[in-house]
């Protein structure tokens, strides 16, 4: 499929299922459900509660379930990335905050975990405080960890024959 179709495909689908899933989410759709599963219930007598009676409602509620799980995902997907963009921009506008941050939901599992690890400690700390203005930051964590690693990276770098001499 050539760019330019996809793209209008794109577009279609975006203000497709925006417009189904605020449509279907509104009070008069819940309505029309509900009247609908009335009208159902109420014709059960005049077909004898047939099997064919319940066939209808079966396939009817399968076939738009399938439909709109398509339609929802879509209008889900594109919030969520709305929402996304949101919070990077505010973490990069933020001198205080953490860009390690920005894209965070592209991290894997087991990165997330360490992550919830330092914020559930963050979480910790700031509870035992009993100042209610202090914070504590991945910055100042940063800060810990650099002043805790200068010392080492100041020996990587050390000239060889400055490496001898404090052998000798």
């Amino acid at each position: 499929m050539k760019r330019k179709e996809k793209n209008k495909l794109n577009k279609f689908f975006n203000k497709f299922s925006q417009a189904v899933t605020k449509g279907t989410g509104s009070p008069l759709a819940f309505i029309m459900a509900i009247i609908v599963i009335v009208v159902w219930g109420v014709t059960g007598p005049l077909f004898g509660f047939s099997n064919t009676w319940q066939l209808v409602i079966n396939t009817g509620t399968t076939i738009i379930t399938f439909l709109m799980v398509f339609v929802i995902q879509q209008s889900q997907n594109r919030e969520t990335t709305a929402i996304q963009l949101k919070l990077n921009e505010l973490i990069a506008a933020n001198r205080n905050a953490s860009n390690r941050l920005v894209d965070i939901e592209d991290l894997a599992d087991d990165e997330l975990a360490v992550l919830k690890k330092f914020y559930v400690k963050l979480s910790y700390l700031a509870e035992t405080e009993t100042d209610l203005f202090s914070t504590h930051s991945i910055d100042e964590a940063r800060h810990l960890h650099t002043s805790k690693l200068k010392p080492v990276r100041e020996e990587k770098l050390r000239p060889a024959n400055e490496e001898k001499r404090i052998q000798e």
